[in-house]
């Protein structure tokens, strides 16, 4: 069974341990207790807006795990007591878990994560959709502002086009050039394609490593953007997009 693991409003400006980090180690618990294995966790952009409260970029964080379906309760159980336990005094911390096989209108969950994207949405219209839908959706502390972002999430997450993977990618590579089949055999990366004309690299094209090396969700795969390189070595053609280049992600 494959579900979604969603949160948000965790954290508060006084705390470095935040959303993602926590929603990371939620994802490590699933293979600890044997429950199944997970993904890698991605950030997903909300809108930014004076009548949303947010910490610092209102972003929700969601993994993706395939699990035995008897684990199901046992890791909603989890994640309610360890966002209880964990998250900063002062957050509105919301959780979500959707059975991605169960669920009849997924449409519908797109929808509502990208209508987080650019609209104003209420703690009720989460709600409403959640029980219309059948998906886990619960708040564990403040105002339950973070069911928002908790259902948003796992909806961008489910459309398979939206959000960064959480992290840097570290690629030990000879003066920071690599392979894209190096590149792939170190780290969880599905494709190296060109942000600007979107083909996709050859395993043996050469790609500069930038100072900033992230993977994005594209097609439901972890894509690895890179431009064309302007100057250098004629077998260096590609180099890694930069952070600004990745910012629409």
């Amino acid at each position: 069974m494959r579900v979604l693991v969603s949160i948000d409003d965790t954290d508060n400006i006084h705390v470095k341990r935040g959303t993602g980090q926590l929603a990371s180690e939620i994802a490590e618990a699933v293979e600890k207790f044997g429950w199944g294995r997970s993904e890698p966790v991605t950030r997903h952009q909300l809108l930014v807006h004076p009548d949303i409260p947010y910490t610092s970029h209102n972003s929700s964080m969601c993994f993706s795990a395939d699990i035995q379906e008897e684990h199901l309760n046992d890791i909603i159980d989890y994640a309610s007591d360890f966002l209880v336990r964990e998250s900063a005094a002062g957050s509105d911390p919301g959780l979500c878990v959707v059975a991605v096989d169960r669920l009849m209108r997924p449409g519908w969950l797109i929808a509502f994560g990208y209508m987080a994207k650019h609209e104003v949405v209420t703690i009720e219209d989460a709600y409403i959709l959640a029980e219309e839908l059948g998906v886990h959706l619960s708040e564990h502390g403040g105002t339950g502002q973070g069911v928002i972002g908790a259902l948003a999430g796992a909806g961008l997450r489910l459309s398979g086009n939206d959000g960064r993977f959480r992290g840097k990618i570290k690629i030990k590579a000879d003066n920071d050039i690599a392979s894209v089949r190096e590149i792939r055999s170190q780290a969880w990366v599905d494709t190296v394609k060109c942000l600007e004309e979107g083909h996709i690299l050859d395993e043996n094209d050469l790609v500069m490593l930038g100072e900033t090396v992230k993977t994005v969700l594209l097609d439901g795969k972890a894509v690895l953007l890179v431009s064309p390189m302007m100057l250098g070595d004629d077998q260096v053609q590609w180099v890694t997009c930069s952070k600004n280049q990745l910012k629409d992600y």
